[in-house]
Parts: structure tokens; C-alpha cells; sequence
């Protein structure tokens, strides 16, 4: 009778073999949560930004009685300034995108043209772009800027779940 001591180099392959599977997996997983920890994030930011620019028409700006109007692109150079003051009582972690790089201000840019669809709006957010792209627009469908009176805007964000781009639009269209 012989004494059987250890495993095989077989029964050892294969479990390193079912391990490595495993491994693999996991780490599929954690990645595909991450990714949609992110898309979750900017979704609620997103909507963050959307009641704040709401609550701006409804009630002005601080120290302003200007009503019934969004900010125009001006918005972004004051937020980029670290300046809130025409979003007020907002969260500043919710204009930073999950993304930013570490001490990151805002990452809502103002669009550059005035097409509203997310194939045709400039600058596109993507996934090397992670922006937020604010389109504030006039009555006649213009770009908002300076002191013009803007009557409707779009916010623009990138999903990375799909690849897409996604559109939020104003209550006041």
C-alpha cells in the first residue's frame, strides 16, 4: 500500500485554472458597478443642476428681480470662478463630474452652437470629454449670452454605460 501525500500537477491546474475564472469575474464586476456608480452620478448631478437653473427662473438671481429667464452663458465663467451665486443653495460637488481631475471647480461648459440634439451640440461630452454642457437659448433659438434673456435651456452629459449622449431640457420649453 502506498502512501498518497500532496495533489497532482492536474488537480493543481485546475485549481488555479477555476480561480483565475473567478478572478476574472470579479473583477468584470467591480468595473461594471464603478461604471454605473458614475452614470448614476452624473444623472443626479445633472438634475441637481436642472432644479437649481429652475429655481433661478422662478426666482432670480441673488440681489436681481430678474424672473421668468435662465442665465445666460455667464453662468459657466461664474462657476468656474467658484462663484454660486446664480445657483444658489446648490451642492458644488454636484457640477463636477465623477471623472474631473482632483480639484476640478466645474465641469459645466457653455455649448458653442446652437443645435439641439446630442449627435449635433458642441462641445460633445464623451468619455474623454466628461463635461456638462449647458445650452441656454433665446426665443428665437439663438444662443443665450451676455444679457440676453434666455427662455429655455439644454444640459447635455455623457453615459458610459451605453456610450451616449444624454439631454435634459427645461420645464419652459
Amino acid at each position: 500500500m502506498t502512501n498518497r501525500r500532496g495533489f497532482t500537477i492536474i488537480e493543481l491546474i485546475i485549481v488555479i485554472a477555476i480561480m483565475g475564472i473567478l478572478l476574472v469575474l470579479g473583477v468584470v464586476e467591480v468595473s461594471s458597478s464603478q461604471l454605473h456608480a458614475r452614470d448614476n452620478q452624473r444623472k443626479t448631478n445633472i438634475e441637481t443642476i436642472a432644479t437649481a437653473l429652475e429655481n433661478y427662473y422662478n426666482g432670480g438671481n441673488q440681489g436681481t428681480t430678474a424672473l421668468l429667464s435662465y442665465p445666460s452663458t455667464d453662468l459657466v465663467a461664474q462657476l468656474s470662478a467658484n462663484n454660486f451665486s446664480m445657483l444658489q443653495d446648490i451642492n458644488p460637488n454636484a457640477v463636477v463630474s465623477p471623472t474631473a481631475a482632483s480639484g476640478t471647480v466645474s465641469s459645466i461648459v457653455a455649448a458653442t452652437n446652437t443645435t439641439q440634439t446630442t449627435a449635433g451640440v458642441t462641445p460633445q461630452p464623451s468619455g474623454t470629454n466628461d463635461v456638462y454642457v449647458y445650452q441656454p437659448l433665446q426665443v428665437d433659438g439663438t444662443l443665450c449670452t451676455g444679457t440676453a434673456e434666455c427662455r429655455k435651456f439644454n444640459l447635455y452629459y455623457y453615459q458610459e454605460s451605453d456610450n451616449s449622449v444624454q439631454m435634459v431640457t427645461s420645464r419652459h420649453q
